[in-house]
């Protein structure tokens, strides 16, 4: 018998995300020598994921009675993504050449590749690990969220029929999927050395970086409450509207999915393994098609008052809320999963980094790029802005891409599992 959780207020809970985050924020930014010391190791945001963890872990929060997330993930990250993109500088993101989009496509095909592959070299120590369809049916909603995100990941569930191993699986993602996120903002503050190593120009980079922050000085003034008012209707009208055509379009698609034909075949069923037939992808991509939209209107004008900042708290609230899913004593249920995870990561990152070395990429596009794929939307624009708070609408571009090719790589990536974990004795 389950034991009831000691918080099961919401508004509760939410208080207590809140004084985490601020925490984090306040020691993080401390001139103290032990903070200084303790941040020079420990990424800030790792924390942001780490702590709310705890609440779930001893029994103190239940996330599955709690909507925090719902709540986070369907009004406050397109909010969010609205927000990010309003003052994106498309020329001069297209200045930054190919290389953006090949080390993108480098991290899916690792993904891609590296279930497989881990699945594969456990069984050659541990058979019982991975043997079994449970197993890589479970793994298949990991490869949905390390390409794509959420919506892939509940695309996979579905696809491929996930049953109570689900819980397990997500852990494995959040923890893995961090650990390295954690290496990249490490590696975020040294990317002029790493550049030097792998003899890389990032001169791109700076360029737009500078030509970001020359614009947002120009338009800069001390935000007032009619300011932020202005930014958050935006903001959320922007939102209401992703949800309406989401509404209109899903319910549409999924009735042309399940259509036959006078041979009794579902011709429109693609539509349903691209996840066009999810409405959280629908609203996240309307809701970042509505910000590039305004980028090229007046609108972009309010990153001066801080558009980009408030959309800013909006992802770090939802990054404590997955924080809040994750359940670090689940990894004991079935410590050999974790090993897969830990595997299947090094493919995706020494495909990266090999790629990286062959098309001399700076850093940075290897960093973004890897969390477009394995952290989407909610922490690709993060990695991207430790770099350079101006570079965060890279990393939202480029997430959007994860959600587009996200159930098709997973879902190509479910039957390479599946064709492996089925020659497993």
């Amino acid at each position: 018998m389950e034991h009831e959780a000691l918080i099961t207020n919401d508004a509760v809970v939410f208080g207590i995300l809140m004084a985490i985050l601020g925490l984090v924020f306040y020691t993080s930014k401390s001139d103290h020598p032990f903070w200084r010391k303790f941040y020079g190791v420990v990424p800030a945001l790792l924390l942001c994921y780490f702590l709310p963890s705890l609440l779930n872990t001893f029994g103190i929060v239940d996330p599955h009675t709690s909507r925090l997330y719902f709540v986070a993930s369907r009004y406050l990250l397109p909010a969010a993504l609205v927000l990010l993109t309003i003052s994106i500088d498309l020329k001069g993101i297209r200045q930054l050449g190919p290389k953006a989009v090949i080390m993108f496509l480098a991290g899916t095909l690792g993904i891609v590749l590296g279930g497989p592959i881990a699945i594969f070299l456990v069984s050659l120590v541990s058979p019982s690990t991975v043997a079994g369809d449970e197993v890589w049916r479970g793994l298949s909603t990991i490869a949905g969220s390390w390409i794509g995100g959420g919506a892939n990941q509940a695309a996979m569930k579905e696809v491929f029929e996930v049953g109570d191993i689900f819980s397990v699986m997500a852990t494995v993602d959040v923890i893995v999927a961090n650990i390295w996120m954690a290496f990249l903002l490490f590696g975020a503050g040294r990317s002029k050395r790493v550049d030097k190593i792998f003899r890389a120009d990032a001169s791109a980079i700076a360029d737009v970086r500078r030509r970001i922050e020359d614009y947002r000085l120009s338009i800069a003034k001390m935000p007032t409450l009619t300011h932020v008012i202005i930014i958050l209707g935006v903001g959320f009208a922007a939102t209401g509207l992703a949800h309406l055509c989401a509404d209109v379009l899903t319910p549409w698609l999924t009735d042309v999915a399940g259509r036959t034909n006078a041979a009794g075949e579902k011709p429109y069923s693609w539509l349903i393994d691209f996840s066009l037939t999810s409405p959280f992808f629908w609203i996240v991509v309307i809701a970042t098609t509505l910000g590039l939209m305004l980028s090229f209107t007046s609108a972009k004008k309010l990153e001066g008052v801080g558009a980009s900042r408030l959309g800013g708290v909006m992802i770090y609230i939802l990054v404590a809320t997955i924080g809040l899913e994750m359940d670090i004593t689940k990894i004991a249920d079935n410590p050999g999963i974790f090993v897969v995870g830990l595997i299947w990561m090094l493919v995706h990152v020494s495909i990266m980094l090999f790629v990286a070395y062959l098309i001399k990429a700076p850093f940075f596009f290897t960093a973004v790029g890897s969390q477009a794929n394995v952290g989407g939307a909610a922490s690709a624009p993060v990695v991207a802005s430790a770099f350079h708070e101006s570079l965060a609408p890279v990393g939202v571009l480029l997430a959007v891409l994860g959600y587009a090719l996200g159930t098709y790589g997973a879902y190509m990536c479910g039957l390479l599992m599946q064709w492996v974990a089925s020659g497993i004795g």
